[in-house]
């Protein structure tokens, strides 16, 4: 079951997917149209990505991963407010413990309906949150600040009228926030597929295992800036590779189906 926001109120939607891979989708909510919009781009099934599979199959790092997970797209957050909640929850912490931070800031932001769902965080509430309530729940004190400043400079939703470029140099922009931020906000809730999460600690992986040194952060982007439009979508898929996977006793940094943060 998901809760969905829509224009014209909270929404709901049950989904289940097919032997075939179909999937059966029931909404129910003021605007049932607006609902299934709204799955849609959670689940991502509102893009054609066959010209990248192309371009990755032709790709020797790239084919495995592409081939064996063809079907994949990154599953999106149903506000670019939640967005901005993972990109700060997700920094240099173990994935379970970003989980649940972030869990947590969702849970002060977004409204509690009675089936025990929580509609998508807005702007404003995230604009109205005391950044010390996220940090009783672990958040870093100067991430949380960023995470709220971003959110009271403006409507996060009007991102989406923006292009990626610009985005990212706002999000770049605040404190304690940077590329990796940028990608998971552009990625994951705003949905595009030319936000690569740069720096992420999978990518990371697999420059040291090309090069044999470790690398900085902003060398990761040359594993995916040949894919241009679908370099955000590239790089979801290379955290699947097997360089990407987290070694034992290496201290795992990231987010909620993201890895690693800048």
């Amino acid at each position: 079951m998901l809760a969905l926001a829509t224009d014209a109120g909270a929404a709901r939607a049950a989904v289940r997917q097919r032997p075939d891979g179909d999937l059966d989708v029931a909404v129910r909510g003021p605007d049932t149209a607006a609902a299934l919009d709204a799955v849609r781009f959670v689940l991502a099934t509102d893009v054609d990505h066959a010209p990248f599979l192309r371009m990755a199959r032709r790709d020797a790092r790239m084919a495995p991963v592409s081939v064996r997970r063809s079907g994949y797209r990154p599953a999106r957050l149903g506000s670019v407010a939640h967005g901005v909640i993972a990109a700060a929850c997700g920094q240099l912490v173990t994935g379970r413990e970003a989980a649940r931070m972030e869990r947590a800031v969702v849970g002060m932001t977004g409204e509690r309906a009675p089936d025990g769902l929580v509609a998508p965080p807005t702007t404003a509430a995230l604009a109205g949150l005391q950044p010390a309530r996220a940090v009783a729940h672990g958040l870093a004190a100067r991430r949380a600040s960023a995470m709220v400043r971003l959110a009271r400079g403006a409507d996060l939703e009007r991102l989406h009228d923006v292009p990626t470029s610009r985005m990212t140099a706002r999000v770049v922009r605040e404190p304690w926030l940077g590329p990796w931020s940028a990608g998971v906000i552009g990625t994951y809730g705003l949905g595009r597929y030319d936000a690569p999460v740069v720096g992420d600690l999978g990518l990371m992986r697999i420059v040291a295992a090309e090069t044999g040194r470790w690398p900085d952060a902003e060398e990761t982007r040359a594993l995916v800036e040949d894919y241009g439009e679908w370099s955000g979508l590239a790089s979801a898929y290379l955290l699947m590779h097997p360089h990407a996977r987290v070694k034992q006793g290496e201290r795992r940094q990231q987010g909620p189906r993201r890895s690693r943060a800048a």
